[in-house]
């Protein structure tokens, strides 16, 4: 029994006695340390109380043999079900959660794979974005370059008009 781990030892459980009904778990494995203290006087060769604490892996009549005619801490039903906790499930039922198991492992992994994706996705479609962005303004800056050469283009082929218009007029009146 010591071997056991002693879960009844947890502080702020609770458990149910039909003749007390709810109680600290806590409270009830103190009293049964006290009483089995009562009971036996500590020698320094004897296992000390904390051994003596039960389990929940304990069976009911375990328990009557330990309190030694204190209350029962178990419903009599409660050792159908540590009956039935013990018994194998069958080969089938296995097999099926042993399945399923298999698949909700998949799936988180898919999953943590499609968050990783989406993770992806988005950052790329940031830096699509801000490609875009920069070229768009790159544009309009080759765009603005442009028309100033054309503005300037157009500028000399005036200021080259009226420059041949007024140097043929003088050269024509001229003697």
């Amino acid at each position: 029994m010591s071997n056991e781990p002693q879960f009844l030892s947890f502080k702020g459980l609770k458990s149910y006695s039909p003749e007390d009904g709810w109680g600290q778990v806590n409270d009830i494995v103190q009293n049964h340390v006290r009483s089995q203290d009562r009971r036996k006087t500590p020698s320094p060769s004897s296992p000390s109380a904390p051994d003596k604490v039960p389990t929940l892996t304990e069976m009911p009549d375990q328990q009557a043999q330990h309190s030694q005619g204190s209350a029962q801490m178990f419903d009599p039903l409660i050792s159908e079900l540590f009956d039935q906790l013990r018994s194998p499930p069958a080969d089938e039922l296995t097999q099926t959660w042993r399945t399923i198991a298999a698949e909700v492992n998949l799936l988180t992994q898919r999953m943590a794979l499609h968050r990783e994706l989406t993770d992806r996705l988005e950052q790329l479609n940031s830096d699509i974005g801000g490609l875009r962005s920069t070229i768009l303004h790159h544009l309009q800056e080759v765009q603005h370059a442009a028309d100033q050469q054309l503005s300037s283009a157009r500028l000399r082929a005036e200021v080259s008009a009226l420059a041949q218009s007024k140097l043929s007029a003088k050269l024509k009146n001229s003697p």
